[in-house]
């Protein structure tokens, strides 16, 4: 009798360890003013798949591209976008199309890790913009075209994000999307974050016709962590350039998001070949 409550106490002392452990303080992400993710180790140059933590386990992922069907769908939108501003620049009040908010501008991106104090869900959805990010040899040729024109009139802009989307397969990287995490900081953390930081496994989806969903894993990088790699360094300060770009400057540089592509589905509907089919290798 006394060695089964022996070991009872000891079964319930180690549960309550766990529970312990298993508690989030998202302050412990954060090193002063910045935040480090380890849970994700970020892939070398070239590299074919990525490694993270995922559901408390290090597990390898293959990298997968974009088929062609995705740049098609992605690209046209992109461009039919930019004449939608061209015409209401040169219309004005007149033009007679505004831009939608479905397309692959905003992806939904689905994540899951632990539940904020606010909430008893781990799980979360939340629209991001997002885009491509240059290829890391067009990197420094891209970003020095955006920071040289970053004061030039709308339409000139317009012009030169035509140009780049015209030839998305030969300047961006064909295995990842970008974006910014924007209000996470010490003192205040989204769900998105803490899933992501915890947890990378994340799932972005498009409202479109066609579309879209790709399962991928989350690189977040914070443009004052000092042990940033320099492709990292440049990817981040990318992303922050091309959102002030398009909707002015900005007071500062966020975190970067690199979303990592390890699976591709279309789930356009209709199609017997498409209703959440997996088109990536």
């Amino acid at each position: 009798m006394e060695k089964s409550i022996l070991v009872f106490a000891l079964v319930l002392f180690g549960s309550c360890l766990l529970l312990a452990k298993s508690k989030i303080d998202p302050i412990d992400f954060w090193q002063g003013d910045y935040c480090i993710q380890s849970t994700v180790q970020p892939p070398a140059p070239n590299a074919t798949s990525i490694k993270a933590k995922v559901d408390g386990k290090w597990q390898s992922y293959q990298l997968t591209n974009f088929p062609n069907s995705f740049w098609d769908w992605n690209r046209d939108r992109r461009l039919e976008y930019l004449e939608i501003f061209r015409e209401m620049l040169e219309k004005g009040a007149e033009a007679t199309r505004q831009p939608q908010l479905s397309g692959p501008h905003n992806g939904m991106v689905a994540t899951y890790g632990a539940a904020r104090n606010d909430s008893n869900f781990k799980l979360n959805n939340a629209v991001k913009g997002m885009g491509f990010l240059p290829r890391a040899d067009k990197m420094a040729e891209i970003t020095t075209l955006l920071e040289s024109t970053l004061e030039a009139p709308l339409g000139d802009k317009l012009a030169i994000l035509d140009s780049l989307y015209h030839n998305a397969e030969e300047v961006f990287a064909a295995d990842r999307l970008v974006s910014l995490e924007l209000y996470s900081a010490p003192d205040y953390t989204t769900q998105t974050f803490l899933n992501q930081m915890v947890n990378p496994a994340c799932v972005t989806v498009f409202l479109d016709i066609p579309t879209y969903k790709i399962k991928q894993i989350a690189r977040l990088i914070h443009p004052k962590d000092p042990k940033l790699s320099d492709y990292e360094k440049q990817a981040c300060h990318y992303v922050n350039l091309i959102h002030s770009y398009f909707h002015g400057k900005f007071p500062k540089e966020y975190i970067a998001v690199i979303y990592y592509n390890t699976e591709i589905y279309d789930s356009s509907p209709g199609k017997k070949e498409a209703r959440g089919t997996k088109i990536s290798p």
